[in-house]
């Protein structure tokens, strides 16, 4: 997962927004917690390979979820950061289970170093 030069915006939301961008962008109704658009996908990747993408994160959905772990905000805000890079660098949880399990062990690692 190399890459020192690499680049991405993360961009923090309320619900509402981020409504509009799942049901706009992913065809999906209501809130999510992260959403992560990869560039190093698609016909356009060669302009800026050092771009890796977006990740959109919801600051109401971060609390609430925070609220129920009975974690802190920064602390679930961290989850979901991580987790939406490794989207940005092809990780999946929605594919198969083996790859939840990749991901998970994955941004555990990831978060241990945070």
């Amino acid at each position: 997962m190399e890459c020192p030069n690499g680049e991405l915006s993360i961009l923090i939301v309320d619900d509402p927004e981020i409504t509009k961008i799942n049901e706009t962008y992913l065809g999906r109704s209501g809130p999510t917690n992260v959403i992560a658009f990869p560039m190093q996908e698609g016909p356009f990747r060669e302009i800026n390979p050092d771009l890796l993408g977006d990740v959109v994160i919801s600051l109401d959905t971060a609390a609430r979820e925070a609220q129920q772990d009975r974690i802190s905000v920064e602390s679930r805000f961290d989850q979901l950061l991580v987790h939406g890079i490794l989207h940005l660098f092809g990780f999946d949880h929605e594919k198969t289970p083996e790859q939840a399990k990749d991901m998970m062990i994955k941004e555990e690692k990831l978060l241990k170093l945070l």
